[in-house]
């Protein structure tokens, strides 16, 4: 069985490999349960951590589980908050394939999709991106918008200005344009991207904040009762999601407008396979304000995994 760790995960799924990687499971006949999700109880932790479990296969092709285990917590502890490993068999036998680094298969995987989307959703001339978090899928959604978009001007918000200046000064090490500013409003209402990746149950963008042509992504905020960006954002924005089957169950940024009447189920203009496949052709014209939710979907694992495992050993 093939073993990846961490930094043979990223080498094997490079940036425009894995996001057409991504689109081709989108429109293939991929099977995908909804997910599991239990809440775990954490002694001497204000927050409950959460176990994810997502199968997904490819009859007769690939199949495959990730587990993931968000401890919020370890923000404290100088931990990762998320903790992972993938698991790949054969479709036709069953037979163990691999096990991958969870932790940076989803980093990449839920980096990979949002650029996938802003490839629809984004305005083509997009050059700045502000990035909303200072956890581990910052650089990863720095590199993957800039694979889609000709992005020139890089900026970094957290609430905890010394992490992003450190998550700046690590994007210009790799090569990019990137700082960290200190004022969240000032900096959104000038980006004509903006990727929140962060565990906030508060609002952190102001729909009001967002200029004609923005598109607003949000990473984060994966249960009900968290949130990233306000109602006004819903109401200014034309609203796309990952799956709505996902995205109207456990998106905060979804669930709580839904269920206030600000935002009905007929609102959201379409899910990533509907763009992908050409049945809603995503943005309309150059000062629309897009908004895309997602929430991780299991087969963008799956179309991850089994990239890294063709890569490394040259099957197909």
């Amino acid at each position: 069985m093939l073993v990846l760790d961490e930094e043979q995960t990223r080498a094997a799924l490079p940036w425009p490999e894995l996001i057409e990687a991504i689109a081709r499971m989108f429109q293939s006949e991929c099977v995908m349960p909804v997910r599991h999700h239990h809440e775990m109880e954490v002694p001497d932790d204000e927050e409950s951590a959460t176990l994810l479990l997502m199968p997904a296969w490819v009859p007769g092709r690939y199949a495959g589980v990730k587990t993931v285990s968000v401890f919020p917590g370890n923000v404290r502890r100088g931990l990762p908050a998320i903790f992972g490993t993938y698991l790949l068999s054969s479709g036709a036998t069953g037979e163990m394939l691999a096990a991958i680094d969870g932790g940076e298969l989803t980093a990449r995987r839920t980096a990979a999709a949002s650029a996938l989307a802003a490839r629809h959703l984004a305005r083509v001339d997009a050059e700045e991106l502000l990035v909303c978090g200072t956890g581990r899928l910052s650089l990863n959604l720095m590199f993957a918008h800039g694979t889609t978009r000709p992005i020139k001007r890089y900026r970094v918000w957290g609430r905890n200005g010394q992490a992003a200046e450190k998550i700046a000064a690590e994007a210009r090490a790799l090569g990019l344009n990137a700082e960290a500013v200190a004022n969240a409003e000032a900096a959104a209402r000038t980006a004509d991207i903006i990727s929140c990746a962060t565990l906030s149950s508060a609002p952190l963008i102001s729909g009001e904040w967002l200029k004609p042509g923005a598109h607003l992504d949000l990473v984060g905020a994966f249960k009900p009762s968290m949130r990233e960006s306000d109602d006004e954002a819903i109401r200014r924005a034309s609203v796309y999601v990952d799956t709505r089957a996902g995205a109207i169950a456990e998106a905060g940024d979804i669930v709580q407008p839904l269920k206030s009447g600000v935002l009905k189920e007929g609102d959201i203009r379409a899910e990533l396979s509907e763009l992908v496949s050409g049945a809603h052709g995503g943005r309309s014209h150059d000062a629309e304000i897009t908004l895309f939710k997602s929430v991780g979907a299991a087969l963008e694992d799956l179309a991850g995994a089994i990239l890294a495992y063709e890569t490394v050993t040259g099957q197909k």
